[in-house]
């Protein structure tokens, strides 16, 4: 379940980043009654942005079967990939 706390809890910048730490997920920040902020940890972030890339390789991979129908062979692909990443 996702926090919400008010925009004056920074006041307390410990225990907010206790908090992201913790729980491994945002915090919404509101003003006002109303969604303003969001905070989370560098590893949360991270872990985020490292997902979407995954996610945005898959969509692109299903994209390009869909248009060209191609498919390769894995043994034959697989080796290059190594070399180009590995060494």
């Amino acid at each position: 379940m996702p926090q919400i706390r008010p925009i004056t809890d920074l006041r307390n910048t410990n225990e907010i980043s206790d908090i992201c730490h913790a729980k491994k997920e945002p915090i919404f920040i509101t003003k006002n009654g109303y969604g303003d902020l969001v905070i989370m940890s560098i590893e949360t972030y991270e872990a985020m942005i490292d997902e979407l890339k995954l996610d945005s390789a898959i969509s692109e991979a299903e994209a390009e079967h869909l248009s060209n129908g191609r498919m390769m062979d894995a043994r034959e692909v697989l080796p290059t990939l190594r070399r180009r990443h590995f060494g």
